[in-house]
């Protein structure tokens, strides 16, 4: 059996708590070494390994970017926590304020969310939050009747287009990209299904919303990401400064004015239920449909689809997928009964989803400002003390790949999640802003879509093999379709002899 841990923190120390290792360096050149191994000479997974070992604990102090030198106000100091042990404080409301700490100490501003400080920046002890969470969960379970059938609309679609790519590709190995219409198919079904809005309505929303909200978060997050532009352009150009949120407003407005226009039933909701304005209501709706949605699938699930679609496939995991797929359809009375109900009756393919958030979590660090003096408890014993005010950042890439909790932990293991013992696995899975075995409430600050963002993931999947026996990919192109063959029908003379 995997070891259990003791609670992460305490009134009381045993045994005492030590200093948490690590230096932030000298002031600036600090902060501004630490912003170049982040981003130029390290990369992000390898800035936070070489400083666990080289400080021989899993917590430990650096500094994050951005930083120096047009950042202003931003204290770049963290206490990073890199085990599954010590990252459950982050969970925990009475220790950890998430106020303003989404992406870390930088916040890019309500200039990017039309003045509105919308529900994620909130933390659960300010009153708006339980308001702004509980309208998200009312979106998601007034959707949640539609959103199979627009999910399935849109991957047909998606498919079609890649196939006519493909079907027109030359060269010795052709392929065709399937970014921009899985793009357009998330886009599509999730405005149907969480906004209860067509984007057909609206050609210009229709043909180029997606590409918007693209612009939309790559101006919020890429001052905190690595682009792979030529250095140090890269640091001169994108890390120095904060992006100015005024080159995205008429795209803004434009997606404002269709969910104003064509939601006006969940802003309706909104007011009538949980006492939120039109403005505040639409904000907070956008950043939910271009954040967290519509962001977090297009960074997931072409993770999941290149794994699956690897051409080695070493593990023989697509027959088996497709088994599992085609056994569970021909038990649910085939492709029309085909739903959530179904996809949650295929153990493979959500212990495949599981594994690939443990491996790529759409949101790699997770941010909390200690409200108080604390003792953070990680294995064997081991106990720092943290001060009040202190920012953690947990890096989960590697908390979920703790050695003390998972075996294997760097290889891509399909079946972990498997049976007893895999489910026990589920409470160190932590890519929701929780453990996978908690459920989001409006007291909490887990991702209100959980749920759903697994069976989405696990209805892509099924998508897939129930339209094609085998596919591969390289990157984000598909390489081979074999579309489904109908099942031999016995013949007469057959069907007689039995």
């Amino acid at each position: 059996m995997l070891p259990t841990f003791s609670p992460t923190a305490s009134a009381s120390a045993t045994p005492p708590p030590r200093p948490i290792p690590g230096s932030y360096g000298p002031p600036v050149i600090g902060a501004l070494r630490d912003r170049l191994d982040y981003f130029w000479f390290q990369s992000q997974d390898e800035f936070f390994r070489r400083r666990a070992a080289a400080n021989r604990s899993t917590v430990f102090r650096t500094n994050i970017p951005p930083t120096f030198p047009f950042f202003v106000g931003i204290d770049p100091r963290v206490v990073a926590v890199v085990d599954a042990a010590a990252f459950t404080a982050l969970f925990d409301s009475t220790l950890v304020d998430k106020r303003d700490v989404l992406i870390g100490p930088y916040n890019p501003g309500a200039g990017f969310t039309g003045g509105t400080r919308v529900g994620v920046y909130l933390d659960t002890e300010e009153p708006e939050h339980e308001r702004v969470k509980e309208f998200a969960m009312a979106l998601l379970h007034r959707g949640a009747q539609a959103w199979p059938a627009e999910l399935r609309a849109g991957v047909d679609g998606m498919l079609d287009a890649v196939e006519a790519d493909l079907s027109k590709a030359t060269g010795d190995k052709p392929s065709a990209s399937y970014v921009v219409p899985l793009q357009q198919c998330i886009f599509r079904f999730l405005c149907k299904a969480l906004v209860g809005a067509d984007p057909a309505a609206d050609w210009v929303v229709d043909r180029f919303g997606f590409t918007i909200l693209d612009v939309w978060l790559a101006l919020q997050i890429l001052p905190t990401q690595k682009v792979g532009l030529v250095q140090p352009l890269e640091e001169l150009l994108i890390h120095s400064f904060p992006l100015p949120s005024f080159v995205i407003w008429p795209g803004y407005y434009l997606l404002y004015r269709f969910v104003e226009k064509h939601g006006a039933e969940a802003v309706e909701l909104a007011a009538r239920e949980h006492g939120i304005g039109k403005k505040d209501a639409i904000n907070n709706l956008l950043f939910v449909l271009g954040f967290n949605a519509f962001g977090g699938f297009s960074v997931f699930l072409p993770f999941l689809v290149a794994k699956i679609g690897e051409a080695s496939d070493p593990a023989g995991l697509r027959p088996r997928l497709r088994e599992e797929v085609r056994a569970v359809m021909r038990a649910s009375g085939g492709d029309a009964a085909f739903g959530f109900k179904a996809v949650r009756e295929m153990p493979l393919v959500r212990s495949t989803v599981y594994e690939m958030l443990r491996m790529q979590p759409p949101v790699p660090l997770q941010f909390g400002r200690a409200r108080k003096d604390f003792v953070l408890r990680s294995h064997g014993g081991a106990a720092f003390q943290v001060a009040k005010g202190e920012v953690l950042c947990g890096y989960q890439p590697l908390a979920m790949r703790d050695p003390e909790v998972f075996e294997r932990p760097e290889e891509f293991v399909p079946e972990r999640f498997l049976g007893e013992e895999g489910q026990a696995l589920l409470q160190h899975l932590f890519w929701s802003n929780g453990p996978e075995t908690s459920q989001p409430a409006a007291g909490n600050k887990q991702c209100a879509a959980k749920e759903v963002v697994v069976d989405t993931a696990c209805m892509l999947v099924a998508e897939l093999f129930r339209r094609y026996d085998d596919f591969e990919v390289e990157g984000t192109s598909f390489t081979k379709l074999v579309k489904r063959q109908p099942a031999p029908s016995l013949s007469p003379a057959a069907a007689g002899a039995n």
